[in-house]
């Protein structure tokens, strides 16, 4: 079963004063390009979050977000009272005015407010672990979901080349005596008393160049091969490319080799199916 690089997932978590969301985006990428956003109180386990990632996703430009919002009435962050007196104090001994414009202008000067830095808390961070692992969860559902429907289309592509190999094996007997009927015209007109057998080991070495057997062989196997993959248990992006590219060499052959113009638009045919595949492999973990 093949997966897509493309997925989201998102999870969040209510905790008692704040709550947590997680968000994961993917694309397709040929390495695991991985972004992550997380809030300083948790930073020091973003090599942790990073490992799970990559353990899970494997591949693909990921961007991870975790977003912190405080719903509770604490704070860290405090009115340093005496500095502000302090500061009032002095304002008033520079300008008279009033009060509360005064209190504008002391709060926002250094040290007026203070922020504690929050400690992180363990058992805090299990709950958020396990949330992290949820939206993980929702973005690989979300790509083998997108997987199944990349597997539909890569199936129909291969029949479709499957097709068109049958109709060139089904021509190639008539285009072999096309080539033959062509060569045998061509001596005629030269008007040339010509040795039969030295003709007839001609003919055959010619007709031996135009031969596709074993590209015909070849192709078959590797469309084979192609679905075989697709339906391991393991999802390769990497490795159908390869099969792709083993596929584009022997229907490229194919088509220099054929010098039969009804094959040669077969060959037209089975290419444009087969850049339909490469393209969407493109987004196959």
């Amino acid at each position: 079963m093949i997966h897509s690089m493309t997925g989201y997932g998102k999870s969040v978590l209510q905790l008692p004063n704040k709550k947590i969301s997680i968000e994961v985006k993917s694309l397709n990428s040929k390495n695991l390009d991985l972004n992550t956003r997380t809030p300083s109180l948790y930073r020091e386990k973003e090599l942790d979050i990073r490992k799970l990632i990559a353990s899970k996703l494997e591949r693909g430009k990921i961007d991870f977000s975790l977003y912190m919002e405080i719903t509770g009435e604490e704070t860290s962050t405090q009115i340093n009272k005496t500095v502000v007196k302090q500061y009032i104090k002095q304002l008033k001994e520079v300008v008279d005015g009033d009060e509360t414009e005064l209190l504008k202008m002391a709060i926002r000067l250094p040290d007026a407010v203070t922020t504690e830095r929050d400690e992180m808390d363990e058992d805090e961070w299990h709950l958020i672990a396990a949330e992290i692992n949820t939206a993980l969860d929702k973005i690989q559902q979300y790509r083998l979901d997108e997987g199944k429907v990349l597997e539909s289309e890569f199936l129909d592509r291969v029949k479709n080349i499957s097709d068109l190999l049958d109709e060139v094996i089904a021509m190639d007997p008539e285009r072999i005596e096309g080539v033959r009927e062509r060569l045998n015209k061509g001596v005629a007109e030269l008007k040339e008393k010509v040795d039969e057998n030295r003709f007839e080991q001609e003919l055959v070495f010619y007709i031996e160049k135009f031969d596709i057997t074993e590209e015909k062989v070849r192709l078959k196997n590797h469309l084979d091969y192609f679905i075989k993959t697709i339906n391991s248990d393991d999802s390769n992006g990497k490795k159908l490319g390869f099969i792709s590219q083993e596929m584009g060499r022997e229907i490229n052959t194919i088509g220099s080799k054929s010098n039969y113009a009804p094959m040669q638009k077969l060959v037209v045919q089975m290419k444009d199916e087969l850049e339909k595949i490469k393209e969407q492999l493109l987004n196959v973990l």
